[in-house]
């Protein structure tokens, strides 16, 4: 029965020994390229957070029958994904050494105009 133990344990450390291997080969490879782009799209995104007041304004002014409705609502999300895209941009600045994905989704605020941003922090699939 001991044998069966040991010859398990043993089968299990040589699993996840190998995914282990495999994850820092993949690391290792596309390390520079995550972090270059993690910095400057967070450098980027601390100095043109502010578009997203006017993305907001427009994106909702569209969607909104009342116009009035729709700037008020424009302006509201707009102030709310400025400070968002702003403060995330700094995240990822002073994280720019994890070799994870930036943190908005668009990248940038000019990416895709008509889609409203997402902020996932630590993101490591693309």
């Amino acid at each position: 029965m001991k044998l069966i133990n040991y010859i398990f344990l043993l089968l299990v450390f040589l699993a996840f020994s190998a995914q282990v291997n495999a994850d820092d080969q993949i690391t290792t490879e596309v390390y520079f390229d995550r972090a270059g782009l993690k910095l400057g799209s967070g450098v980027v995104n601390v100095f043109t957070g502010w578009m997203e007041l006017p993305k907001n304004i427009g994106m909702w002014r569209q969607k909104n029958e009342s116009e009035w409705v729709g700037v008020t609502e424009g302006v509201l999300r707009g102030l709310i994904h400025t400070a968002s895209r702003t403060a995330s941009g700094a995240v990822d600045v002073i994280t720019f050494w994890l070799p994870t994905f930036p943190t908005p989704s668009p990248l940038f605020v000019w990416d895709d105009y008509s889609v409203e941003s997402e902020y996932q922090a630590f993101r490591t699939g693309g």
